[in-house]
């Protein structure tokens, strides 16, 4: 299983000149290989590379440097036409899709740059990189990360590392290849469903509450709204200073998340049962303010800003390094559904929060009663699947 760790970086004061340079030129040569590509129909790499790695050589980038440049900008293509025929972009003749269709991709002045072990070596006794830059090799360059990380980076780090820079610092962030867990055989499961009034409610009884993190995230969409209309030096400084805080503050909870939820049924020898996560913002309506939520424009924010799927790539992750099954289930009339006798009716939903079943009478929460239909579901996914793997009899 691949997973990344992120180091920080600490260059002394003649050595972050060097980085952010190398930064900008590499990204400067990507630009113009795009540009080429574009012009040339997007050629296969090889080929791409016969047009352009003369050049990049002669621009000061070296071998390997300009390699890993070419592949980044036939990599970004291959992602770009992957969404495009996806629809991510919209549909055909959308101004969006027309405008990523017409131009070549463009690279960031501090886009990250791929660096491979004949250009970039690591020191972890002494937690420095030796790593290659348009002026030179920069030795003995400092990193921290946290012990955790430098054990998973000693053990497991295999393949490419990416140069990143934010906001004047710089990151590693290494590919590691952890080797997962055997999955044991799971005595029952624990059904997750998934909201924005209640983050995540599982069938064992836990629940992680949205107020807070709702509550938080409209007090910085408001600060952002202040600072944007007030359009100062300072109030700009502001604004990129408090860049990206929102979206930590959100991938932390989603981590804390997980990760009880997979401690959980790791304690309980329980498997996970996930809603598909395909179309939850069709399914997820807003017809009203909710609760806590104050107006409908809100909830619209708070429902396609949040991480779904981000939550769920979490949880999958940290249940394969402690082995623990995860199964998908189609979560359709799972609010609808009872979870005793398996009536399905709209009308079944009195509130968001309140489920009485019009045919045998239970009274449960709705996500509660949601989550055990999904943890029915799972299980019978997980014995359907299971049985479908026995040899047949000869």
């Amino acid at each position: 299983m691949k997973i990344v760790v992120q180091v920080k970086l600490m260059p002394e004061a003649d050595q972050a000149p060097a980085l952010s340079a190398t930064l900008h030129s590499v990204n400067e040569a990507a630009n113009w290989v795009s540009a080429v590509a574009f012009e040339r129909g997007v050629p296969r790499e090889y080929e791409l590379r016969k047009h352009t790695y003369g050049e990049l050589r002669a621009r000061g980038l070296g071998s390997q440097a300009a390699q890993h440049t070419i592949k980044k900008v036939r990599d970004a293509y291959t992602t770009l036409k992957a969404n495009i025929k996806a629809g991510n972009l919209g549909k055909p003749g959308s101004k969006r899709r027309t405008k990523a269709e017409t131009k070549p991709v463009i690279f960031r002045p501090e886009a990250a740059q791929p660096y491979d072990d004949r250009c970039l070596s690591w020191q972890y006794d002494v937690q420095t990189v030796s790593i290659w830059t348009t002026a030179g090799r920069i030795k003995n360059v400092r990193f921290a990360c946290s012990a955790d990380a430098l054990k998973t980076l000693r053990e497991h780090r295999q393949g490419e590392s990416d140069l990143v820079e934010r906001d004047g610092v710089f990151y590693l962030v290494a590919v590691c290849e952890v080797p997962e867990a055997e999955p044991y055989e799971p005595g029952g499961f624990i059904g997750v469903d998934l909201g924005i009034v209640n983050i995540a409610t599982t069938s064992s009884g836990y629940q992680a509450a949205g107020r807070g993190l709702n509550r938080h995230r409209k007090r910085q969409a408001g600060l952002r709204r202040k600072l944007q209309a007030k359009g100062t030096k300072s109030a700009k400084r502001l604004l990129k200073k408090r860049n990206r805080r929102e979206t930590r503050h959100a991938a932390n909870a989603n981590h804390i998340i997980a990760k009880t939820i997979v401690t959980e049924a790791e304690r309980t020898s329980s498997g996970i049962s996930l809603e598909e996560l395909k179309g939850i913002r069709q399914r997820v309506r807003l017809r009203k303010p909710w609760g806590h939520l104050p107006a409908e424009g809100w909830g619209r924010v708070a429902l396609h800003s949040w991480a779904f799927a981000q939550l769920g790539d979490f949880i999958v992750y940290k249940a394969k390094r402690a082995g623990v099954p995860v199964v998908f289930v189609d979560p359709a009339y799972t609010s609808q559904q009872c979870c005793e006798c398996g009536r399905i009716d709209k009308k079944n939903r009195a509130s968001q929060a309140l489920f009485t079943c019009r045919n045998c009478g239970v009274v449960a929460h709705a996500d509660r009663n949601a989550s055990r239909n999904i943890a029915q579901r799972g299980e019978a996914a997980w014995t359907a699947g299971r049985e479908s793997r026995v040899p047949a009899t000869p």
